[in-house]
């Protein structure tokens, strides 16, 4: 059986340096990264034949759903639950997102992502006493636009890619726009939209966006996030203008 060659960069934990390691794992068609790593987690032995622990790295899903095996492939981000061996050049490196705190290995911390989704109000408020009714009719067109952002599966591919989001930045983050443009189409959510407009126009929000379109290009659903910066651009601009005259 032929073999592939991985180069994995893996980290003992948080405040551990970083180092290379080399491993030859035997390879079988449609074979995605995922299964290379489960084939080093059955036999964790280095290309030299030492003995060495396993590679951890986070899955769920496996099927680009979950965003959890997100990481960075021969340089790129990507899934490795959709990223076929076959497709990729030798040897395969990988390594952690470079963007988010290390905790073993492959695996991150994403915690920050679910942070910035608590400061822009990610949420649609329904619960209370009040009758909320039918609610309203959501006509096709708008139904094909809202599951488009819908699609979004706090990877922090987005995030990666962007060159504004750093330590030095306070920057939420991209996938944002996506969140708050789908919410404030919503028939419910757009009742709190001024709630996450306010958030955008705060630290970190759409003024820290330097419209590099990093993220739409390696978002694994092809969510059309340099149309929500743009029109929510616009919406933050007459927010702003419509506050002169209350």
């Amino acid at each position: 059986m032929a073999e592939i060659r991985l180069k994995i960069r893996r980290q003992d934990g948080p405040e551990d340096l970083p180092y290379w390691e080399e491993f030859m794992v035997p390879v079988y068609p449609k074979m995605n990264v995922v299964a290379a790593l489960k084939k080093i987690q059955e036999n964790p032995q280095n290309s030299q034949g030492i003995e060495t622990n396993p590679v951890v790295w986070d899955c769920s899903c496996l099927e680009e759903a979950c965003g959890s095996c997100t990481m960075l492939i021969n340089g790129k981000v990507k899934q490795a639950c959709s990223t076929l061996i076959e497709n990729l050049e030798q040897p395969i490196v990988l390594q952690p997102m470079s963007k988010f705190y290390v905790i073993r290995d492959l695996s991150v911390d994403r915690l920050k992502l679910f942070d910035a989704l608590k400061k822009i109000s990610a949420w649609v408020v329904i619960d209370g006493i009040f009758d909320l009714g039918p609610g309203e009719k959501v006509f096709k067109e708008q139904q094909r636009k809202m599951y488009s952002y819908s699609r979004c599966i706090f990877c922090g591919a987005c995030c990666e890619a962007c060159p504004q989001y750093n330590e030095r930045s306070p920057f939420m983050g991209s996938f944002i726009f996506g969140q708050i443009f789908l919410l404030n189409m919503h028939p419910l959510g757009k009742i709190s939209d001024h709630v996450r407009l306010e958030a955008l126009m705060g630290l970190g929000g759409i003024a820290d966006c330097n419209n590099a379109g990093n993220c739409e290009k390696v978002c694994p659903k092809g969510i059309p996030l340099t149309e929500a910066i743009a029109s929510l651009g616009w919406k933050t601009t007459l927010y702003t203008i419509s506050k002169f005259f209350r």
